[in-house]
């Protein structure tokens, strides 16, 4: 019962700011010596949650949703250098993205070799309606 009341207040409380989410993204951080990392969160309905994830030039990035068989979450994901704007409350982006997860693909999950070093712009919204996600980042 616990985790589902913090699942929900962190729900409403990402529901109420998730349009200031996008800027500026929050970094993804890694514990000292670890190479992955687990987001968690929720997005409302035409909403996006930003994160910024800093790797080198050849690391491997794979991005996944663990224990979900029918994800609603959908991930963009563009290279350095990107830039978020923000006008009368709407947050749109402009850069290059990642083959497999551009905008309008869908895309649930993304591994492949990073182009270049720098930090790199993960987007997260949902396919239809609202939703909670749990992204697995793996960095090798």
């Amino acid at each position: 019962m616990r985790t589902a009341s913090v699942a929900i207040i962190c729900w409403l409380s990402l529901y109420g700011a998730a349009a200031a989410a996008c800027a500026p993204p929050a970094p993804v951080r890694f514990a000292p010596g670890a190479d992955a990392t687990d987001l968690h969160g929720g997005v409302a309905r035409g909403e996006r949650a930003c994160f910024s994830i800093g790797a080198r030039k050849g690391q491997t990035l794979s991005i996944t949703q663990p224990d979900t068989p029918h994800p609603n979450i959908a991930i963009q994901l563009y290279r350095p250098p990107w830039h978020i704007t923000d006008e009368d409350g709407v947050a749109s982006v402009t850069g290059t993205p990642l083959k497999g997860a551009e905008e309008g693909t869908d895309a649930t999950q993304w591994r492949g070799a990073l182009p270049a070093s720098g930090n790199y712009l993960l987007v997260v919204g949902t396919i239809r309606g609202g939703d909670e996600y749990r992204l697995h980042v793996e960095i090798r």
